[in-house]
């Protein structure tokens, strides 16, 4: 999946017991807008991310 500045990305929790996590990705790092991503997390964390299988993109709209 490709993303750009602005969109949204969700890793879903693996059990029940560990929520959604959502943010803001600030970066594209990866190649034609591939992974790894530079986001900012709703709870404020920063982080670099290599999603696996577990998350979704939500485009920004002005990425549409």
């Amino acid at each position: 999946m490709r993303a750009t500045d602005g969109d949204r990305i969700v890793i879903r929790g693996k059990t029940v017991e560990r929520p959604d996590r959502r943010g803001e990705i600030l970066e594209v790092r990866g190649i034609d807008g591939g992974p790894p991503y530079l986001v900012l997390f709703d709870d404020r964390h920063e982080s670099i991310v290599y999603p696996g299988a577990d998350f979704v993109i939500e485009r920004s709209s002005e990425s549409v």
